[in-house]
């Protein structure tokens, strides 16, 4: 859509791009948050991790995360399309995001923002309040551990994933927990937007794999190739 020449969409699609975004995003907080636990059980309950965290334990979980996600993009997404979309018609936006939505809506929005706000809040702050509870168990065992190469490879476990829920929810925060009125109408959200919803998740992948040995290796070969080839 970026590079076609018609910037044109549908309501329906625009609605539904909605939908899905939102799907995807309050997802992926809740299984931030599992994720955190599964960290916290690994490091705290090495012994246990097998049957804390069970082939039935990890699918209903899971299948929780994906059915809040279905479930409050529902509700968020019949707040903010219940509304009338009369006059304005050009979104502040690269794509159909609700709060860039809602501000075109030509009646008051007051509630629909309430909704969001509070919906947003909730799908944000109880996965990152367990990743704050898992993280801190977690700091509280590894000053215990005694040895440096233990506390390192604790670091390790958990590196990964504490850089990916920075980049996550630092542009996320700043997006959906403020008030519309706060919210500013330059380029800033459009920066922040593209950043949560392009580069954070194009950078998951390899942030991820750099605690694969071979991965590391494999790099470690081409880095070494680069800086002792003749023609650099």
């Amino acid at each position: 859509h970026l590079l076609s020449r018609h910037k044109a969409i549908s309501f329906v699609r625009c609605a539904f791009q909605m939908y899905i975004f939102l799907v995807f995003g309050m997802a992926e907080c809740v299984l931030l948050g599992l994720m955190a636990y599964d960290r916290y059980v690994a490091i705290c309950h090495p012994l246990h991790y097998t049957t804390i965290m069970n082939w039935h334990f990890c699918s209903y979980t899971a299948g929780a995360a994906w059915l809040s996600g279905f479930l409050n993009s529902l509700i968020v997404n019949a707040f903010a399309l219940r509304m009338p979309y009369c006059t304005q018609n050009r979104i502040n936006q690269f794509f159909c995001e609700v709060p860039a939505v809602i501000k075109l809506a030509s009646t008051d929005s007051s509630e629909a923002e309430i909704v969001v706000f509070v919906f947003g809040s909730i799908l944000l702050l109880v996965p990152f309040i367990l990743i704050g509870a898992s993280y801190a168990r977690i700091g509280i065992a590894i000053l215990r551990i005694r040895s440096a190469e233990g506390q390192r490879r604790a670091v390790s476990t958990c590196g990964s994933h504490l850089l990916v829920v920075s980049l996550f929810y630092g542009t996320a925060l700043f997006a959906y927990m403020r008030p519309s009125s706060v919210s500013s109408a330059t380029g800033q959200d459009k920066a922040v937007s593209v950043f949560y919803t392009v580069v954070t998740p194009m950078m998951n992948p390899l942030i991820y794999s750099l605690r694969n040995k071979e991965v590391k290796g494999a790099l470690r070969k081409l880095l070494s190739k680069k800086t002792t080839s003749p023609n650099t």
